[in-house]
């Protein structure tokens, strides 16, 4: 999808001499000239001179960030310190129990139930939560056993996963999109005894688990009251008997697998214990009381929980005092945000882009749409003199405050007005969008974690300075360094100790000294701030030997107006390539607005020529800052977007390149990648 869909030469042209802005007033975009837009890994110096070192900062109270060389390595290294070890039983009850005694009869969740929203005070939480276990402990479910659970982020999720844990239970999570292979593979790895669905449609899809998982006892659908009924269970069971079974669990306990989405080979079970999850919600709180511990604050959870992500998230926000607003998903997220007014809110990068087009759009192309051009590009010019210099002089602040009450006030409004602290990750944010929410006076911070690291293991807390294209500092309680071949490498008690019956796997995610080998690409600056810069596996070789790494070729790319994914190849071929993908709710206002047919279907659209024409200035814009061997030197529009349904795209928003490679391997081999034909054989036709 566009990023930046209406800043175009022409608009900033023209906004120019509208609002006299002078001759500064540019779009920041490829700026390197020759340089590339990537760091070779091959050729990039592990790092370079830093004399300070090492450097201490304190952005969170007593919670240092050291950044220095690590003698035994010689990688440069930064570490925020955490809070002390947890005690040996403290586990994911204790964090709704300590809620529940601080702040008994205060609203802890918030959620739509019918017509009408509801809200759960944190001692009726914990009541519900007991209910629950009590119904599994008379169901049979004993300590260490595995329960599968299949459900969308609800209240229901959060009381049954809280219910599971808290008597020693493994959850392994399932994405409330997933297949029945999905579902069958994931209960027969996790050895699930229980599995637990959301609906009826997804009970529907549970066959092949009942057929083919010997371990599989029973299939429970909340749709169907199994929440009720665990409860009306429940009753036979003593408080004494479940307190006597909540003390048994230690932190070290199993308690969860959660699969990776896969987006670069087969999904993998991380084992998640107590501590994995409990270290991090606990450290956060503490880390930025002024945000985390005010009840007046609000945060609005619409990510799926069975990915660590919003899973961790959750678990922070009931560890803190905010009260939580939980939205019944992205398509009504609009709605829900005028109910929530959310102070904080976790994201992934696809729902800032949509923020971003929808007030593209409603600008328009006249007057208000050069006005939103030079808004953009007053915010982006704002933020980049804060990255370099600290602070921007007084001409880019006044220019960039001119905008705010025609612009950036309403933007804030639709984000629910409240905003102090948005969080993306998940995929990397382009960092010009970045630039422009942050200009804009939105709050936007980017951070960076894996399944593996229990999501976040660096982060941008309100106290850091802005650092244009950063992940932020470590998270409190983890390690970063850079190792070897520029790999980021992490260690900390939230990372994962190994794959669930994948030693070959596990093994080779550690390094002989024990850090966790992530597979992307990044550096250290001297005050502790990671840059991504890449990955591993996204790495192209092509058949010339040439290294590239494709996504800030496809930022680039998707900034086309109407450009929805672009996935660039070109491993072990002999050129660059890539296949893009259209928005059709973006698409056709441009049909219109060009004099095409904006009727047209999506199949004629990816072959029409005005519209390549428009892609082919994008591709030449992401080729500019690359030599030859680097270009894309040609592009296929398909008609149809990767998706979850379609098996190219993963819940947590990425795409799957091995699935789209075959998907397409027809459409590469005979029209993207044709053979030559032998010089032997043109000589003879000729």
């Amino acid at each position: 999808m566009s990023v930046f869909s209406k800043v175009k030469k022409s608009a900033s042209d023209a906004t120019q001499k509208l609002l006299q802005l002078g001759g500064d007033f540019s779009h920041p975009i490829n700026a390197n000239g020759d340089t590339p837009d990537y760091i070779d890994p091959q050729i990039t110096p592990q790092h370079h001179n830093y004399e300070d070192l090492p450097h201490v900062d304190f952005w969170g109270p007593d919670r240092p960030t050291t950044t220095f060389i690590d003698a035994d390595s010689d990688f440069i290294t930064a570490n925020t310190e955490g809070n002390k070890p947890l005690p040996e039983n403290f586990s994911i009850y204790n964090i709704y129990e300590s809620r529940a005694e601080r702040m008994p009869d205060e609203g802890l969740y918030t959620f739509k139930q019918g017509d009408e929203w509801v809200t759960k005070t944190a001692r009726e939480t914990l009541d519900d939560i007991r209910q629950v276990a009590k119904g599994l402990m008379h169901q049979g479910l004993r300590k260490g056993d595995g329960v599968a659970f299949m459900c969308h982020t609800s209240y229901e999720w959060d009381v049954f996963d809280g219910a599971v844990l808290s008597i020693g239970g493994v959850i392994a999570t399932i994405y409330d999109t997933d297949s029945a292979e999905q579902i069958r593979n994931i209960v027969d790895n996790s050895d699930a005894k229980l599995l637990v669905v959301e609906t009826k449609d997804m009970m529907k899809k549970t066959d092949l688990a009942m057929e083919d998982c010997p371990t599989l006892k029973d299939v429970m659908c909340l749709e169907n009251g199994a929440l009720d009924e665990l409860k009306a269970y429940g009753s036979s069971i003593s408080d004494e008997k479940l307190d006597e079974r909540i003390r048994s669990v230690k932190k070290t306990d199993l308690c969860s697998i959660v699969y990776t989405s896969g987006s670069t080979a087969a999904p993998k079970g991380v084992e998640m214990t107590q501590a994995h999850y409990c270290s991090t919600a606990t450290n956060l709180p503490d880390y930025m009381p002024d945000l985390l511990h005010n009840k007046r604050n609000r945060v609005l959870l619409f990510l799926p929980q069975a990915h660590s992500f919003a899973r961790a998230i959750n678990y922070i926000c009931v560890a803190s005092d905010i009260h939580i607003y939980i939205a019944r998903g992205i398509k009504t997220l609009t709605a829900d945000l005028k109910v929530a007014r959310p102070h904080i809110m976790i994201v992934v990068p696809r729902v800032l882009e949509k923020v971003y087009n929808a007030a593209s759009q409603k600008a328009g192309n006249g007057p208000k749409g050069r006005v939103f051009a030079a808004s953009v590009v007053a915010a982006q010019k704002y933020m980049q003199e804060v990255s370099e210099k600290g602070k921007a002089s007084r001409f880019v602040t006044a220019r960039r405050n001119m905008f705010d009450p025609m612009v950036y006030s309403s933007i804030r409004d639709a984000l629910g007005g409240c905003a102090k602290w948005i969080v993306t990750g998940g995929a990397p944010l382009d960092p010009d969008l970045m630039a422009f929410f942050r200009g804009a006076g939105i709050p936007v911070y980017e951070g960076y974690g894996l399944t593996e690291t229990t999501a976040p293991c660096a982060f941008n807390p309100l106290t850091v300075p802005y650092h244009q294209g950063s992940v932020g500092i470590p998270f409190p309680g983890f390690q970063v360094r850079i190792g070897d071949g520029n790999e980021i490498q992490v260690k900390g008690v939230p990372v994962f100790k190994r794959y669930h019956k994948n030693e070959e796997e596990t093994e080779l995610s550690f390094t002989d000294d024990g850090w966790y080998r992530t597979g992307d690409l990044g550096r250290l600056d001297d005050d502790g701030f990671l840059f991504i810069i890449g990955r591993k596996k996204d790495l192209l070789i092509t058949a010339g030997g040439k290294n590239v790494s494709p996504g800030p070729m496809e930022e680039v790319i998707k900034r086309c107006p109407f450009v929805s994914q672009v996935l660039v190849l070109g491993d072990k071929r002999p050129f660059i390539s890539a296949l893009i993908t259209l928005d059709e709710d973006s698409l056709r206002p441009w049909l219109a607005k060009q004099g095409l047919d904006s009727g047209m279907t999506m199949e004629d659209a990816a072959q029409n020529a005005a519209v390549r024409a428009e892609v082919q200035k994008w591709v030449d814009q992401a080729n500019e800052g690359v030599s030859r061997a680097e270009s894309v030197r040609k592009f296929i529009i398909l008609p149809e977007e990767f998706t979850q349904e379609n098996g190219l795209m993963t819940a947590s928003m990425k795409i799957i390149r091995p699935k789209v490679l075959k998907r397409y391997n027809t459409l590469l081999n005979t029209q993207m990648y044709t053979k030559r034909k032998p010089a032997s054989e043109d000589s003879q036709q000729g």
